[in-house]
């Protein structure tokens, strides 16, 4: 079942207030700033980073986003063109960093980033494609949940099943964001999927798109399974925000031109979760 935003007035610490005790054990074993200079991915120093990144897929994105929503950037990873900026939003430092497509490029930048450089908070701001008819080209989807046909999260518990679930404090951040702003968001459960292109040789009856419709997915994406699993693993707090850039049952398609450059709502909407006024 899909929920709409409503303001939960129940008080919440959230996250980037005070470290949960987690983060704080990363902060000083994992998560604690090293002294070497980049990583194989990531030619950043110790410090580039704020705490709170954002990463969408598309490193032209991070770029965009860095250039139109942030002041005082300053680019700080290059390495195989997946962009990564450090700037300000409202007097307080944030970084952009593009994280490829995929589980296991997601993994890559999420895992560098939180054990290497210290970083606290990963919110995924990403494209996704919408499975029911009430989700059109625009809206906006908040994963609290996500399934996967991957195997990386049972690998990581030894062939255990892994509930892949969004930080709390977090996912309320943006749901208050969004009633307050009166920007319209699903909160629900996305399915993480390792095919673009769906394979032949399926099962005879439904599609795999019907079927994860009829158990209330909301929409199909590629790396919200693997950042919440790479996130409870290394202590982090991790929310995937995602723009509807394909309706599935519909065939209709955003331009790649706009899916570089038309998620303005969803950036407003984390950044003021983040750091309101």
């Amino acid at each position: 079942m899909a929920l709409v935003c409503h303001r939960i007035d129940s008080f919440v610490m959230r996250p980037y207030d005070r470290p949960s005790e987690n983060s704080q054990k990363c902060r000083h074993s994992k998560g604690k700033l090293k002294p070497e200079m980049s990583t194989p991915h990531i030619e950043a120093k110790p410090g580039d980073y704020a705490s709170t990144v954002l990463m969408p897929g598309d490193p032209l994105r991070a770029k965009h986003i860095a250039e139109h929503f942030l002041d005082d950037v300053r680019q700080v990873n290059g390495v195989r063109n997946m962009l990564g900026y450090t700037g300000t939003f409202n007097g307080t430092p944030i970084s952009v960093q593009g994280s490829g497509m995929g589980i296991p490029s997601m993994q890559i930048y999420a895992t560098e980033l939180i054990n290497e450089f210290a970083v606290k908070r990963i919110i995924r701001i990403g494209s996704c494609g919408a499975l029911g008819d009430e989700l059109n080209l625009g809206d906006l989807v908040i994963a609290m949940a996500a399934g996967t046909d991957s195997n990386v999260n049972r690998t990581r518990l030894g062939g255990r099943d892994f509930p892949a679930v969004a930080d709390w404090g977090l996912l309320k951040a943006v749901a208050d964001q969004a009633v307050i702003t009166g920007v319209e968001a699903r909160i629900g459960s996305v399915f993480t999927s390792d095919y673009f292109y769906e394979p032949e040789g399926q099962p005879p009856g439904q599609t795999t798109f019907e079927v994860l419709e009829r158990y209330g997915f909301l929409a199909v994406e590629m790396e919200a399974a693997g950042l919440y699993g790479v996130a409870a693993e290394h202590g982090a707090a991790a929310l995937t925000v995602a723009t509807v850039s394909d309706q599935i049952k519909r065939g209709e398609k955003m331009s790649a031109e706009d899916r570089q450059t038309s998620f303005s709502t969803m950036i407003d909407l984390v950044l003021g979760a983040l750091h309101p006024d």
